[in-house]
């Protein structure tokens, strides 16, 4: 039998030069599932992106998944695009098995954790408060450095990491200090500033952009209050509970989030299509 795609819609193309493509996966002409695919929407018409996947229960542990995901890349190289990108929720073992089985490989992931009734409390000798504007122009030119190095390390060519951080920040902090729904604190440990974190709002959650103990500092357990203090902020805005993103690779982070109960919601993968 034989696995093919089939277009669903004409090639949908913007202004922008984005792309984006509905198919069928079909087994001798014969719809067994579906696939979305598109260029992405922050790296650009260079990087490809499967929005979609699914494969009918009855053809599913047949291999058209995998032959779908194949045929994906092909029509990926044919639009031009020089890698390609997939998110996987934590829940779908299945679909992490297929895209690893396939090289792709995880840059990142998202965590979140519900905030319980009653609010941590950070360490003895350890508080929370606002950034001033002279840290925040100092923190901010590092923190988008930082971000766009976080990328690069991960496969991203730099023109493309740098304009993504630049953009990010733009997006997230449009007013700086004074941004709306964001709080850009400095954890102090008895009366010394030793690191710092920037909480933002998302679809009603608490979202950690950026958490960093100062260098000198490390190894004291002020990370751990730095996501404590998060925790505290979150629940004094009232919100759901806290969200985050952790590159793969920082393996101290990520021990420290899943010490203090975050659970992993969902994958990003990506490969190169060269």
């Amino acid at each position: 039998m034989t696995t093919t795609l089939r277009p669903t819609e004409p090639l949908q193309r913007d202004a922008d030069g984005a792309l984006s493509r509905h198919y069928a996966v079909c087994v001798n002409s014969r719809p067994v599932g579906a696939i979305h695919l598109a260029t992405h929407p922050a790296f650009g018409p260079s990087v490809a992106q499967v929005r979609q996947l699914s494969i009918e229960e009855p053809d599913r542990g047949r291999g058209r998944g995998t032959v779908a995901a194949l045929a994906a890349e092909e029509v990926a190289r044919g639009w031009g695009c020089g890698r390609i990108e997939v998110s996987v929720p934590a829940g779908s073992a299945a679909a992490l098995r297929l895209t690893t089985a396939l090289g792709y490989v995880v840059r990142n992931r998202h965590m979140e954790k519900r905030l319980g009734d009653t609010p941590p409390e950070l360490a003895a000798g350890s508080s929370g408060r606002p950034m001033t504007e002279a840290e925040f122009e100092t923190w901010v030119a590092k923190a988008q450095e930082d971000y766009a190095q976080e990328w690069i390390t991960r496969g991203v060519p730099e023109a493309e990491a740098r304009a993504k951080a630049e953009r990010d920040h733009a997006t997230e902090l449009p007013d700086g200090l004074g941004t709306v729904d964001t709080d850009l604190s400095v954890l102090e440990h008895e009366g010394t500033a030793v690191g710092f974190l920037w909480l933002g709002t998302r679809d009603g959650w608490a979202f950690v952009f950026d958490v960093e103990a100062e260098e000198r500092y490390r190894g004291r357990g002020h990370g751990r209050s730095l996501m404590l203090l998060a925790e505290v902020q979150a629940a004094a805005a009232g919100r759901v509970g806290v969200r985050l993103n952790v590159f793969a690779g920082n393996t101290p982070a990520e021990r420290l989030y899943e010490s203090l109960g975050y659970e992993t919601t969902m994958y990003h993968l990506y490969k190169d299509l060269a």
